[in-house]
């Protein structure tokens, strides 16, 4: 019988998997758009078809885990990245963008259908347990993009084809995952997703657009994620044609990025027990906006890729504690939660492709504007992450 133990550990595999399948195509995204001979607004395109992916599959998890349980869906989201990557593959080499493009749907698709199911695993372990755990599993995504950004890092500087890369990292990837899945018990998910609201049931009907903190919260949370998704997809490009470094480099600017972020997860346990959440995120958003400013408008190389890692540790805290306010800001936390994560979510995935739109017509680097505005933002509203006082007749 699994140990609760090996249970967390084969979550953080998962999450340490999703995190280097995520890294090996950022860093070569350079190389991808050569070989598909595409634009800036092309790619963008192409991009968004991870969008619609990951949205389709968040939006559709949790109604999936409270039909079949966690398991099943953290299978099929796995392997579903998986595929998608192969197709990326194989989409690369027959030089077929709209396969790459499909190859990309399927694999948000999978993180998109994982992402929810994982948190839930996770928050079953964090009450088995009785102390945090989703701060380090989400921590272990960052290490994963970190290692799996070193290692683009490395087959970039040879010229190793990035078809191979590819395939090879889904191939590499899908053992792991079925020895993962074995630490999983069925059921989880079940029961609980039908009892979540039961203490809310004799509340006022929850009117999100009128709570003026839940909405400062998800414009918080907006302004981070951006930030983190605009990364994530174009630092190496942003390096390689705003900056004008070798693809090699704009990689490793990219795995900088990523380090920053495990950097500031790992050690956001640290921070919270010494200082209040509010202090965290406004010294979140600060960080972010010198880094983002920085590259915006920092004309020299490697002003703006030093810049870049003030970029991943400003923003690295910015989704998790964000989440974690809305549990704790008044009734109807699932809803909150729901309501910050989509926030969050839609800005992580679909602002990206629409930077890339901006960037056609100006500059990567100008539409970065819109990025450093939403995070200023974030700052300026930190009070709201704040716990509310809670009302006298509250559990």
């Amino acid at each position: 019988m699994m140990t609760v133990i090996q249970r967390r550990q084969a979550l953080f595999t998962f999450f340490l998997l999703a995190g280097i399948a995520v890294a090996s195509w950022v860093t070569r995204t350079p190389a991808i758009r050569d070989q598909l001979g595409v634009s800036i607004a092309e790619m963008g395109l192409i991009l968004f078809s991870i969008s619609v992916g990951a949205m389709s599959g968040v939006l559709s998890s949790g109604k999936l885990v409270k039909r079949w349980g966690t398991k099943p869906v953290i299978r099929a989201g796995m392997l579903t990245m998986w595929l998608g990557l192969g197709i990326m593959a194989l989409g690369l080499a027959s030089s077929l963008a709209l396969m790459v493009a499909l190859g990309l749907m399927l694999f948000g698709l999978g993180i998109g259908l994982g992402e929810i199911a994982l948190n839930v695993e996770g928050a079953e372990i964090e009450r088995i347990m009785h102390r945090p755990a989703l701060a380090m599993l989400h921590a272990g995504f960052s290490l994963g993009t970190f290692l799996g950004g070193m290692l683009g890092i490395a087959l970039t500087s040879i010229h190793f084809p990035v078809t191979w890369h590819l395939a090879l990292t889904a191939l590499a990837g899908i053992p792991m995952t079925l020895w993962g899945l074995r630490a999983i018990p069925g059921g989880v998910g079940i029961e609980s997703a039908s009892e979540v609201d039961i203490d809310d049931a004799n509340t006022q009907p929850f009117k999100p657009w009128r709570d003026t903190q839940l909405m400062c919260i998800s414009l918080i949370v907006l302004g981070m994620a951006l930030a983190e998704g605009s990364a994530t997809d174009w630092i190496p490009i942003l390096m390689v044609d705003e900056h004008h470094v070798s693809a090699a480099l704009g990689s490793m600017v990219y795995t900088g990025f990523a380090g920053m972020m495990a950097l500031g997860r790992f050690s956001g346990h640290f921070f919270l027990t010494h200082f209040s959440r509010v202090s965290v995120v406004r010294t979140s958003a600060l960080l972010g906006l010198i880094g983002i400013g920085m590259v915006i408008f920092a004309n020299h190389p490697y002003i703006a890729a030093i810049a870049v890692l003030f970029w991943g540790l400003g923003t690295s805290l910015g989704f998790p504690l964000t989440i974690s306010a809305a549990g704790d800001t008044g009734h109807h936390a699932t809803a909150r939660v729901s309501i910050v994560a989509t926030a969050g979510y839609v800005a992580f995935l679909a602002g990206p492709p629409l930077l890339g739109f901006i960037g056609e017509h100006y500059s990567l680097r100008h539409a970065l504007l819109v990025v450093l505005f939403f995070v200023g933002l974030a700052f300026f509203l930190a009070r709201a992450v704040a716990p509310r006082m809670k009302e006298p007749h509250s559990r």
